[in-house]
């Protein structure tokens, strides 16, 4: 029979099989934002690799799809989980931990639209939730791994120098969603201070690319749209000389880097996620040229944004030394896979 969770403003209810063994009880993990982008891979990742664990999936669904969590085309994956369709704002998270027992919890919803200029609900979506689930993570003892973002460095000292960013660079973010994780940071820096032995790991993510970005419109990658752009028969439209850089990095790699910050040698803490190459707008049309089978000249445009991030990488020696983790994909060639895949779909 369902069981229930009372929260601040509604009762959610999850469907718990009522036949299982203690030990299969115990097998389970909750994604929040399962169904979005990022969370849709790692709920594919976890099941393919562990079919015997229950997968809770928390998502409001502004910008995941049950899309992302169902076989299409030669994709044959079907989810064998539970989807709750409610914000994490109204979970009891003292409760749901107390009934389900996760072994851990990965936290990847938040509003991650970077044009959104309310602040106050900015704030609000992304910070107050996690203050109740981070403090009731560490009382319990569950594993937390949360997203986190290359946004919380913004404008930094010295960016013109194209070096990678450390985890020390950060702090000075450009727009309100960065602040936000950076606030969220704060908490964690905070919590581990008193609770050293707690295991919460913060994932600083830098341009992800990949399968399931489609519903993010607008925010999604700019691999994404402008193959759509390309596939469209126009010219990619990117600033003026497009010596741009960015360090993209191919979902899959994230998705390993945040299961590997859940295992039991991760060391807690704030990390890069990123490919640790900085990719040019340039480099990415040349590379969408040959998968698409196409010629097409960039067309340049002069950027309107004067605290635009011309550059971004990801220095990755930290994360290697917590987290054992280093991306596998060459970035080139993942971006030539995934076109390919695009072009399918469209076509």
């Amino acid at each position: 029979m369902p069981t229930r969770f009372l929260t601040d403003a509604a009762f959610i209810m999850v469907i718990v099989p009522t036949r299982q063994d203690k030990k299969t009880m115990n097998q389970c993990i909750v994604v929040t934002g399962g169904a979005g982008f990022v969370g849709s891979n790692l709920v594919r990742k976890l099941q393919n690799d562990h079919p015997d664990t229950h997968i809770v999936v928390i998502d409001d669904m502004r910008c995941g799809t049950f899309l992302n969590l169902v076989g299409q085309g030669d994709d044959d994956f079907r989810f064998q989980g539970d989807l709750v369709a409610q914000s994490v704002t109204n979970v009891d998270w003292n409760d749901l931990i107390g009934r389900l027992k996760p072994s851990a919890i990965y936290h990847e919803a938040s509003i991650t639209d970077t044009t959104v200029s309310d602040q106050a609900k900015m704030i609000s979506d992304n910070v107050d939730p996690f203050r109740r689930l981070l403090d009731t993570a560490v009382a319990t003892g569950v594993k937390l791994v949360w997203a986190s973002s290359a946004g919380t460095y913004g404008m930094i000292k010295d960016g013109h120098e194209r070096r990678p960013f450390r985890i020390a660079d950060a702090g000075r973010p450009a727009n309100v969603y960065g602040f936000s994780k950076w606030a969220m940071e704060n908490l964690h820096r905070q919590v581990l201070a008193a609770h050293p032995d707690a295991h919460v790991v913060a994932l600083r993510y830098f341009n992800v690319f990949g399968p399931g970005e489609q519903n993010k419109q607008h925010m999604a990658s700019m691999v994404y749209r402008l193959a759509l752009q390309m596939l469209d028969g126009k010219r990619p439209r990117i600033f003026h000389d497009g010596q741009q850089a960015r360090d993209q990095v191919y979902v899959g790699d994230v998705v390993e880097a945040t299961i590997a910050a859940a295992a039991d040698g991760a060391r807690s803490g704030i990390y890069n996620v990123g490919s640790g190459k900085a990719t040019t707008f340039n480099e990415i049309i040349e590379a969408l040229n040959t998968a698409l089978g196409t010629t097409l000249e960039p067309d340049y445009f002069e950027n309107p944004y004067d605290f635009y991030q011309s550059y971004t990488c990801a220095d990755l020696s930290e994360t290697e030394a917590g987290l054992a983790w280093r991306p596998h994909h060459d970035v080139r060639q993942a971006i030539i896979e995934y076109a390919g895949k695009i072009k399918s779909n469209v076509g």
